[in-house]
């Protein structure tokens, strides 16, 4: 059988894709930024420190698809190609080199701080760097002002979510290692 292409390939990457969405079901909007405050970013950091690149690459492609073909899985329950080419687009295209980036970064060992260090820069720092360029690219308004609407709002939240997909995946990644060893 082709190991590229293993059901549970299909199955993993679904799982996540889902959880991401239902994590955006937690979603607040904030004044200052056309983003909402969403829990999607917790979904994206665990998706890259459990799965492969190849999963979760696949799980947020698959996301990606859903929302561009209007099912509400983005953040607040929304969808549609408008939401992709709007000002949160960016950070959408950010969460597929992010959630790659992170499954890379981690590496194969349960390392603690590299799959910190994978979260933090996968999964804030490149996110917000596509969100930040498409936003000021799509709303005419600089870079500085792009960064303070769309990340200063976010970063301590961003953070925190960083340490708890760490935790979380540091724990699923010793299970899954037992439970194949």
């Amino acid at each position: 059988m082709d190991t590229k292409n293993r059901p549970t390939d299909l199955v993993h990457s679904a799982f996540f894709a889902a959880l991401t969405a239902v994590l955006g079901l937690i979603s607040i909007p904030i004044p200052m930024s056309p983003s909402p405050i969403s829990a999607m970013s917790l979904g994206i950091m665990l998706t890259g420190s459990i799965l492969t690149v190849r999963q979760a690459a696949f799980s947020v492609i698959t996301l990606i698809l859903m929302g561009a073909a209007g099912l509400p899985v983005f953040a607040g329950m929304s969808g549609g190609i408008g939401i992709l080419l709007g000002p949160r687009g960016g950070y959408y295209f950010g969460f597929l080199i992010g959630v790659m980036l992170i499954a890379w970064l981690r590496g194969r060992q349960n390392r603690i701080w590299r799959l910190a260090l994978a979260n933090v820069t996968g999964g804030v720092m490149v996110v917000d760097l596509f969100g930040v360029v498409w936003l000021s690219f799509i709303t005419d308004i600089s870079l500085g002002n792009a960064l303070i609407a769309g990340v200063l709002p976010f970063l301590l939240g961003d953070l925190v979510k960083a340490f708890i997909a760490t935790w979380i995946g540091a724990l699923v990644n010793r299970s899954l290692l037992r439970f194949k060893g």
